[in-house]
């Protein structure tokens, strides 16, 4: 077995164990539930509200948005701040003094975010299938649901990685992360259609993969005639396709740069000066 390999494997079984910690943790369970909640209360409390210019009826349009929005969100925020508390503690500089350690790293990240979804998506899509009608309008809707989540978390993670390698801190994942994804998802049709911003902020959020993994999950729940209040007036697979493609492969090309980078330049005493710091901000 070669080298990579075995730190891959070894990636996998630490993110394999942090994500059966993390379903056991009150806190997590916690955290699903609350999401549960707000998510199906909103979509219960606008159940009978429709769609301007379809037939359909509010949640139906908004569940699939609702939920690419927290794949981006889960995918971006978490790792960043993953990266950024374990750049902190020392946990990335012992991934560093092993053999392709960082490449292990990342491996278990990708297991355990991934798998970090499954329970998000459980608690929000089966009181939703109970509550509502025709959410969704074709059996092989779930096939774009699997390609879609998939390309959308290869296009997004790296982003959440790359914050966490960049901020200097953990306390600063919020402002150059949370924020930017949250001005993002107000303005990337996850709530309205994006043709009503002007013209200029229709075109910048266009080229995030937001945009995308949004339209992506409303073209796999929903009847191909909503597509007539999309921009273009259709689904746009290919270019769904071809941006989340692009930013994927630029994704796997710049973290991997980036993490060398925060690698080679952390220390001991960096470790130390984090873990003082932090101390103070808690105090």
């Amino acid at each position: 077995m070669s080298p990579t390999v075995h730190a891959v494997r070894i990636g996998v079984r630490r993110g394999l164990r942090e994500f059966w910690q993390s379903v056991r943790s009150t806190q997590d369970q916690g955290f699903y539930l609350f999401t549960g909640i707000l998510t199906v209360g909103y979509l219960f409390l606008r159940r009978n509200t429709e769609v301007e210019g379809t037939d359909l009826l509010l949640p139906s349009v908004a569940l699939p948005s609702l939920l690419g929005l927290l794949v981006a969100f889960g995918v971006v925020i978490g790792p960043a701040y993953a990266l950024a508390m374990e750049k902190e503690d020392g946990t990335l500089l012992r991934h560093k003094a092993v053999p392709h350690g960082l490449k292990g790293y990342f491996a278990g990240q990708l297991t355990f975010q991934s798998l970090s979804l499954v329970p998000q998506m459980l608690v929000i899509l089966v009181p939703s299938f109970l509550l509502f009608d025709d959410l969704m309008a074709a059996p092989s809707g779930w096939l774009t649901v699997a390609w879609v989540l998939g390309l959308g978390m290869m296009a997004t993670m790296p982003i959440g990685m790359a914050i966490g390698a960049l901020v200097p801190s953990s306390q600063k994942v919020g402002t150059w992360g949370m924020l930017p994804v949250m001005v993002l998802a107000g303005t990337s049709g996850i709530f309205y259609p994006v043709q009503r911003l002007w013209d200029w902020v229709e075109v910048v959020v266009q080229v995030f993969p937001l945009y995308w993994i949004g339209l992506g999950m409303r073209s796999a729940f929903l009847p191909d005639s909503a597509a007539a209040v999309e921009a273009g007036g259709s689904w746009r697979t290919l270019e769904t396709v071809a941006v989340l493609g692009v930013w994927a492969v630029a994704g796997a090309l710049v973290t991997p740069v980036l993490l060398r980078r925060m690698a080679r330049r952390q220390t001991g005493s960096q470790v130390e000066a984090a873990r003082d710091a932090a101390v103070q901000w808690v105090k």
